[in-house]
């Protein structure tokens, strides 16, 4: 997986130096999509803390705002399994939350979301409009 992710980064860093290219919403690769990749490498290889660190680091930057929304929430609603793996549930929830108000449909419609957010409110007390999300999509959590 390093090798693999090691060498998309230095194709990203190479096409993102071309003036034609970047880190632009209309082509999907660039450093910013390897970031993502190794934070969710991570995740399911089961280390949950350095998916975390990744996803933190790569999200605070400017290129994370210029992907397309739908990439950024489909990467939120992933995420959301290292949080729980973690016990912290309510940065899962948060993680949805975000992934609902940035590209609804990404929560709404992928299955995954829905098991998600089923884990998350089983995993204990949740904020009102976590309960408010599972209610308008159909969710119902019997305890």
């Amino acid at each position: 997986m390093d090798d693999l992710t090691d060498r998309a980064a230095h194709l990203a860093a190479a096409h993102s130096e071309r003036p034609d290219h970047g880190d632009r919403p209309d082509h999907g690769f660039g450093p910013i999509v390897v970031d993502l990749t190794r934070a969710l490498a991570a995740a399911h290889l089961g280390d949950n803390h350095l998916a975390v660190t990744l996803h933190h680091r790569a999200t605070t930057t400017d290129a994370w705002h210029r992907l397309p929304a739908e990439h950024r929430a489909a990467h939120l609603v992933d995420l959301t399994r290292a949080h729980l793996d973690l016990g912290d549930h309510h940065a899962a929830g948060r993680a949805l939350l975000t992934a609902d108000r940035i590209a609804p449909a990404e929560v709404r419609l992928r299955p995954v979301a829905h098991t998600m957010l089923t884990a998350v409110l089983r995993a204990g007390p949740t904020p009102a409009d976590l309960t408010r999300l599972a209610a308008t999509i159909g969710l119902t959590v019997a305890p």
